[in-house]
């Protein structure tokens, strides 16, 4: 009796383990990645990547997802870098302080508009052809910017530079999502961030030694090589990411006939018909479409994100044309190198930020869904967005506003260059928790369309960034440094009950938003 007891008991233990090791097995297993052939590689020069293309973009290896992300937070540096170049130049053959902070913000002004259309045509075409077009017009345009003969020529060319670098701002965190689970994806989105966040403040450093070595026009140059580097990097090191999709079947009787069968069988009234209806179609696609996008802000849990991202950068601006300004007259009268070293203390608050931020946001989510018990049939958690804005983002509406006070006054006053770049230090930390929150949130909130919430991120934020590098030398001028960053901490902190409204009416938001885009 007690034999077969200990046996029932043996193959108990036995089958317990056995389960226990299928279920262990189950979910450390990662899918293979089911690679595409190179004939059938989508998007431009598609056969010459390196990495393979795949049907699902989420089943390449941890590796190749941290690669293609280093990819694209390189590229995303460029369009950042190009517009706060020139901060420090005044090419005294062409224009003064103001006209050069106009041609910034004319070109963030471009960065604002660019994504609208680049986001729109990825969603279709895919992210590599975008990158390739984008990118090989941002080196012309750069170029074109250091041969200019007047500023009217080098505004222009900046401008348009502006708006083809710009791809990156919306299609790159489409990258990230396309190829990130949503588990994993703020971690990922955060140093993604790091590539836009560290173009303003590496830009001054290199523009203020290469302008005093050779002047203005080789900081155009640098920019023009860079982007052609980075090219080189998106032909051969890129694979598309835009999930392979089975295509609808076409219900539209035109299009179903092959068009010569039509026109054989049509009148000339027919023929002028459809040939305008063909017309009408391409251009609804090209300049109506894109457009659509800014309609998203209709729903409040994207307008409400936007509008917390937004204020932050658009400070963000203001600060740089601050220490730009004040810490290159008197007392401080540094010299255009030392100018572009005090940009340090915020990338290092920046590289922090991205660092913790985005896998806080990660477990923060994770956190709140076990807390709800959301689970699916597999036992799965289930994922919120507006899970993601917690206590990181309570912490970061404190530490930037008190951070700007802080800046303002010890600038104004003079006080030791150090203790005004402490403060500059925990801007970058607080702000790059906002950045990095809101972009992850707005990819979740619409995964069909995750280029185009990011997109209408960027078209509101470099809107405010535009008034930001216009107004902000006047404002120090008239108020300074002190009450200028004041009230901008006042407005920052007052905008922390975006907070509150999402953590109270977040959910409802989302499935009326839900409804909306099905």
């Amino acid at each position: 009796m007690l034999d077969t007891k200990d046996e029932q008991s043996s193959r108990t233990r036995g089958e317990d383990l056995e389960r226990l090791k299928k279920t262990t097995t189950t979910e450390s297993t990662h899918p293979a990645p089911v690679k595409i052939p190179k004939s059938q590689r989508r998007g431009l020069l598609g056969r010459f990547t390196l990495v393979a293309e795949v049907e699902d973009p989420k089943d390449y290896s941890r590796s190749t997802k941290w690669y293609i992300t280093f990819v694209v937070a390189l590229a995303a540096m460029a369009a950042p870098m190009g517009s706060a170049i020139i901060l420090r130049l005044r090419p005294t053959s062409f224009s003064g302080p103001s006209i050069t902070n106009i041609a910034v913000a004319l070109y963030m002004l471009a960065m604002a508009v660019g994504p609208l259309w680049w986001s729109s045509f990825s969603e279709t075409m895919g992210r590599r052809t975008i990158y390739l077009v984008s990118f090989t017009l941002f080196a012309v345009w750069n170029i074109l910017g250091a041969v200019s003969s007047n500023i009217a020529m080098l505004i222009i060319m900046r401008l348009l530079g502006g708006g083809a670098a710009a791809s990156v701002q919306a299609v790159g965190a489409g990258t990230i999502a396309d190829v990130w689970h949503v588990k994993e994806r703020g971690n990922a989105m955060s140093i993604f961030y790091l590539g836009p966040m560290c173009g303003p403040l590496l830009a001054p450093i290199i523009g203020g030694a290469l302008a005093q070595k050779w002047g203005w026009r080789s900081t155009q140059w640098f920019v023009a090589l860079y982007g052609c580097v980075v090219l080189l990097f998106l032909v051969f090191a890129l694979p598309e990411t835009l999930k392979v999709s089975k295509p609808m079947p076409d219900t539209d009787s035109e299009e179903a006939v092959p068009d010569e069968e039509v026109l054989a069988g049509a009148s000339s009234r027919q023929r002028l018909q459809q040939a305008a209806m063909k017309w009408t179609r391409m251009l609804k696609r090209w300049f109506v479409d894109p457009l659509k996008i800014i309609l998203y802000l209709r729903f409040p849990a994207v307008s409400i994100t936007v509008y917390y991202a937004s204020i932050t950068f658009g400070v963000l601006y203001m600060l740089n044309i601050s220490l730009e300004d004040t810490f290159s007259k008197p007392p401080y009268s540094f010299s255009t190198i030392q100018v572009g070293l005090l940009y340090i203390p915020n990338s290092m608050g920046y590289f922090l930020g991205s660092l913790f931020g985005g896998r806080w946001t990660d477990r923060i989510m994770a956190r709140e869904a076990k807390r709800a018990g959301r689970r699916d049939e597999k036992g799965r958690l289930i994922y919120r967005p507006e899970d993601r804005m917690r206590e990181n983002a309570w912490i970061a509406a404190f530490l930037y506003p008190a951070a700007l006070i802080w800046y303002g006054w010890t600038a104004q006053k003079g006080v030791h260059w150090v203790v005004p770049l402490i403060a500059n230090f925990w801007f970058g930390l607080g702000s790059m928790l906002v950045f990095a929150m809101a972009t992850t949130m707005l990819t979740e909130f619409m995964p069909k369309k995750a280029s185009s919430g990011v997109a209408v991120n960027n078209f509101v934020r470099n809107i405010f960034s535009c008034i930001g590098a216009v107004t902000a030398e006047p404002l120090i001028s008239a108020i300074g440094n002190g009450w200028l960053f004041t009230g901008l901490g006042v407005i920052a902190m007052a905008s922390s009950v975006v907070i509150w409204a999402m953590r109270k009416y977040g959910p409802r938001w989302r499935k009326v938003m839900d409804k909306g885009l099905d």
